[in-house]
């Protein structure tokens, strides 16, 4: 079974009740999308949710018996604004009819790979179009199963804050430069990173790795799309799965300059997550490309 049920609700499901939700979502999709795949079949999203902006998707192939043929299945969780405005590529995994969604944030420093969730408007737009799509923007999320709550940081002067955002705004500009093959950006951002490693590499002697690094967005393990985290909280649900009961929390999460959302299991949590406290885990990212 898919890892990521547990953040939706899902930690204790049977395969035998996990098949009788799915056949449910085939009888009655609330949500249903269907179009061509590159090899003319009927491919369709059949979807319903189980909590507000979260539930599990169903994907195959409609046969012309109008028989469903299952691929495969993934639980979902939407996020509510759009994350970043770069343009996006899109990939196609080997395995199966799933995508990738690629972009380069300067505001990340790393490239970005998420689950691409819309793959029905995406494979409409571009037989439509008659060529391959780069979308520019799309609403982020992310699925974990495994996280925490840090107190927050103490806040700096103005004064401070001001050379930070400086410095902030100096080195996307020199990542987008390197982006577009400037050695001289190239050679600057190395120097950067090897006075941060020194500076940092001094500090851990006597400081908490956590009191130092306020936020950051890295890959985690060997899956492309999934990365360990840590940001701000600047908003908070909490919901409840409709078929277990069990609670989950929706938490807005600001990190490295770009905002999205993250739902987890309250029983894969530790601490208690408020506005203003950090959240750190790991997750897998999801989104859909705005077209």
């Amino acid at each position: 079974m898919h890892q990521f049920l547990r953040a939706i609700g899902f930690s204790d499901i049977t395969k035998k009740q996990l098949n009788e939700v799915i056949n449910n979502i085939i009888d009655k999709p609330e949500k249903l999308k269907v179009t061509k795949d590159f090899e003319g079949n009927e491919f369709a999203e059949l979807s319903c949710d189980v909590a507000p902006n979260m539930g599990i998707t169903v994907r195959g192939i409609y046969n012309d018996d109008d028989s469903f043929d299952i691929d495969y299945y993934y639980p979902y969780f939407t996020g509510s604004e759009k994350t970043t405005n770069e343009i996006i590529d899109i990939e196609k995994h080997s395995e199966k009819e799933s995508y990738a969604g690629v972009c380069d944030d300067p505001n990340l420093g790393v490239t970005l790979i998420f689950y691409l969730q819309n793959v029905c408007d995406y494979l409409s737009e571009k037989a439509y179009i008659n060529r391959e799509v780069r979308a520019k923007g799309a609403v982020l999320s992310g699925l974990s199963v495994d996280g925490c709550i840090l107190l927050p940081m103490k806040q700096k002067k103005a004064k401070t804050l001001n050379t930070v955002d400086s410095d902030k705004k100096d080195r996307k500009q020199l990542i987008a430069e390197a982006r577009d093959g400037d050695e001289s950006a190239m050679e600057s951002l190395t120097m950067e990173d090897i006075d941060l490693y020194s500076s940092i590499t001094r500090r851990i002697q006597n400081e908490d790795i956590l009191s130092i690094v306020t936020t950051y967005f890295m890959p985690y393990g060997i899956e492309s799309d999934q990365y360990s985290v840590l940001g701000d909280i600047i908003e908070l649900t909490e919901e409840k799965n409709i078929i277990t009961n069990e609670k989950i929390y929706c938490i807005k999460v600001s990190c490295n300059d770009i905002i999205f959302s993250v739902c987890i299991n309250k029983n894969d949590l530790i601490g208690e997550p408020m506005v203003g406290r950090r959240f750190k885990g790991n997750i897998w990212m999801q989104g859909s490309i705005c077209l």
